[in-house]
């Protein structure tokens, strides 16, 4: 069953984060996930504010469970951290 990997994030160092947004986006595909949403048009309407907003499509939970562990992934986050405030979260899909 597909599942989605949905990241809030709040940037606070541009450059490092786009140094990480250069290396997570191969290493996502790797894994078979597939941007649906990137820093696109949003409205909040409840809890925090976060601007950046990122939706992946992978085939399967354990597809992005797998890439987040990755090394190739490991080494992306590496220049997101301290260089952003994130919430990730993976849900499996109906479809």
């Amino acid at each position: 069953m597909p599942a989605l990997w949905i990241a809030h994030v709040s940037v606070t160092d541009a450059d490092a984060y786009k140094k990480y947004a250069e290396l997570a986006g191969p290493a996502i595909a790797q894994h078979g996930g597939a941007f649906i949403a990137r820093g696109g048009r949003y409205v909040q309407l409840e809890g925090r504010d976060r601007p950046r907003n990122v939706v992946a499509r992978f085939p399967s939970l354990e597809a992005a469970e797998a890439c987040y562990h990755s090394k190739e992934y490991q080494a992306a986050l590496d220049h997101a951290r301290g260089a952003s405030e994130r919430d990730l979260v993976i849900v499996e899909t109906t479809e």
